[in-house]
């Protein structure tokens, strides 16, 4: 099965990766842009997201042979591989994997390293959602705001709505799946895993996704790794400060 995929403009291709709960649409305005510099920009929704397959199951190794799969039924070679999150921890082990695909990789807000699960709340307010009850996206956003209290976050989080039917709104996401294997979100690169090309790493400056302390198990991973901090912006860096990232990402690349 493809992953779905949004495709914006002509030239070297650029695959960007959302995070967790998120979908390629995410990434429309600053895609469009990268477009616009001589890229063709392969939007993906990964398994579970968006409008690509469902599956029960869900890891990173099938996440990177997923995207393998795309880029070869694509005839995609020499790529810029972008992942913000939980698809930067896709982007990681695919570069370590395929070095041969990589042309430049660029990590936003995550390191190689394990993180403890903590959706819990979100996962749990998702779940919550009774939509036999509610048929509007006000009244929908009314029900999550019990368990987020974040307007941004819930903002973010019900992108997911889309309309099943007439009247019959539901989540694209397959929240049973994603709930069943939230574990596995926070895995760490395998110890021996090593991408030697060039790579840089993109922290928002108000996140704890990348600590100070991250820079050597990044470096041991990724040993040309660049770190550069994003001003005024948190986990969410691409779109606090889209900008500075755009600008960050293009230097980079160019």
């Amino acid at each position: 099965m493809q992953l779905h995929s949004n495709i914006l403009g002509t030239g070297k291709p650029f695959i960007i990766l959302h995070g967790f709960l998120g979908m390629s649409d995410n990434w429309k305005t600053l895609g469009s842009k990268f477009s616009e510099q001589g890229y063709q920009v392969h939007l993906i929704d990964q398994r579970n997201h968006g409008r690509s397959f469902h599956s029960d199951a869900f890891s990173y190794e099938l996440l990177v042979e997923d995207l393998k799969a795309y880029c070869d039924q694509n005839s995609l070679k020499n790529i810029v591989l972008l992942g913000h999150s939980m698809g930067g921890k896709t982007a990681m082990l695919f570069a370590t994997k395929y070095p041969e695909y990589i042309s430049k990789l660029v990590v936003a807000d995550i390191s190689p390293r394990f993180y403890p699960v903590h959706h819990d709340a979100i996962l749990n307010g998702l779940s919550a959602l009774d939509f036999s009850e509610l048929k509007t996206r006000g009244a929908a956003d009314k029900a999550l705001a019990q368990y987020v209290s974040d307007l941004g976050t819930r903002q973010f989080l019900l992108k997911n709505l889309y309309w099943v039917e007439k009247g019959q709104l539901g989540l694209r996401i397959n929240l049973e799946s994603l709930t069943e294997n939230v574990s596995e979100v926070g895995e760490a690169l395998p110890v021996h895993a090593e991408f030697n090309g060039k790579t840089l790493f993109l922290r928002g400056d108000k996140s704890e996704y990348i600590a100070q302390q991250d820079e050597g198990i990044i470096k041991r991973h990724f040993p040309l790794a660049k770190i550069v901090t994003i001003a005024n912006a948190g986990h969410w860096l691409h779109a606090e400060n889209p900008e500075d990232f755009y600008n960050a990402v293009i230097s980079f690349i160019a």
